[in-house]
């Protein structure tokens, strides 16, 4: 079975639960309607996995809250840097937060979790 073909400039898509493993282990940034984490991977193109619990809501809830984050990962997707994986958890705010603001906060988020030590100080 072949890997579907990618899109130059899109994101690639976490699928195996240890891509997802890996990304928890590396630095995070929370907000009030997801969590980001973020690893670095050897792959050039940055790698993106969604994932929310059950504890947030019933399916259509969840699949809900994922399409809108796919659509603020988009409209953030040049500030995604290569060789890196990321894995946005949601969370039942990503359904009333208004989406500039979600947007915003996953700007400001991927700004975090690349920030050196030294710049979080200041």
């Amino acid at each position: 079975m072949t890997a579907a073909p990618q899109r130059n400039g899109s994101l690639r898509r976490l699928r195996k639960r240890a891509q997802f493993l890996s990304a928890a282990k590396g630095r995070r940034a929370g907000r009030s309607a997801f969590s980001l984490q973020a690893q670095a991977a050897d792959d050039a193109q940055p790698g993106l996995g969604f994932t929310v619990t059950k504890k947030v809501g019933n399916a259509p809830q969840r699949n809900r809250i994922k399409r809108r984050l796919r659509a603020a990962a988009r409209a953030c997707e040049a500030r995604f840097q290569p060789q890196h994986d990321y894995v946005l958890v949601g969370r039942r705010e990503a359904l009333t937060e208004p989406f500039a603001k979600v947007v915003a906060d996953l700007s400001s988020a991927i700004a975090k979790v690349h920030a050196t030590p030294r710049d979080a100080g200041t």
